[in-house]
């Protein structure tokens, strides 16, 4: 019996075998494909990490070497020539052509390069966006109407947006540049009482209300502004 078992194990473990090795030749196949469409795609990743290594490094170099002059004219010229193959790079390269040109007293090529960031077609975070398009209304300055300033900044005040606490004391801004004090004392009373604003907005608000000669408005029985 003992014989008679262990012979059939042995048949039972060969059919097994024979099996195995016919399922391999027959399907062996896929499994190898698996195993290059692995490796290469492995491979691939490897190459394209290797290759936005590479671009951001150049960039980098690239924007570095732009503002390496000590002359304002200069670092302008560079940045407005640059282009970079990395959109975050660009976006860099142009706050940074911006900031010189107002440092220039460049305010209409600021405001210009600016906008083309906030309309630009390049993939960004909304935030990029809203930043470059109220940095353009402030490089605009009184050389652009009150009213198409003041309609920028609405859209950029809207609820939930991440400038709006800004964009609103820019508007109270506008207000005042228009004359109207006690408009711009109301905004900024409703500013400062809101649940979001920061120490720093907030004191300023403050400091401008009481310049106005108002009051400002008080929470808790604290003046906001303290």
């Amino acid at each position: 019996m003992s014989n008679t078992d262990s012979f059939i194990e042995e048949v039972t473990e060969e059919v097994r075998r024979d099996r195995l090795f016919a399922l391999m030749r027959r399907y062996g196949w896929i499994a190898v494909l698996l195993v290059i469409a692995i490796v290469g795609a492995a491979a691939a990743n490897e190459v394209r990490k290797n290759n936005a290594r590479d671009a951001a490094q150049k960039s980098g170099d690239a924007i570095i070497a732009a503002v390496s002059s000590s002359d304002t004219e200069a670092r302008v010229a560079a940045l407005s020539e640059l282009k970079t193959d990395s959109p975050d790079a660009q976006i860099v390269s142009d706050m940074l052509l911006a900031a010189h040109q107002i440092e220039l007293g460049e305010g209409a090529h600021a405001a210009a390069t600016l906008e083309g960031i906030s309309t630009s077609g390049l993939d960004m975070p909304e935030i990029y966006r809203q930043i470059a398009a109220f940095k353009s209304v402030l490089a605009e300055g009184q050389d652009t109407p009150v009213a198409e300033r003041r309609l920028a900044l609405e859209s950029l005040a809207a609820p939930g947006a991440p400038l709006a606490l800004l964009a609103r004391e820019q508007l109270a801004l506008l207000t005042l540049e228009e004359g109207d004090a006690e408009g711009a004392i109301a905004q900024l009373q409703d500013l400062i009482q809101d649940a979001a604003v920061t120490a720093g907005l907030r004191s300023r608000a403050s400091q401008l209300i009481v310049a106005l000669g108002g009051t400002p408005a008080q929470t808790n029985g604290l003046a906001l502004g303290q």
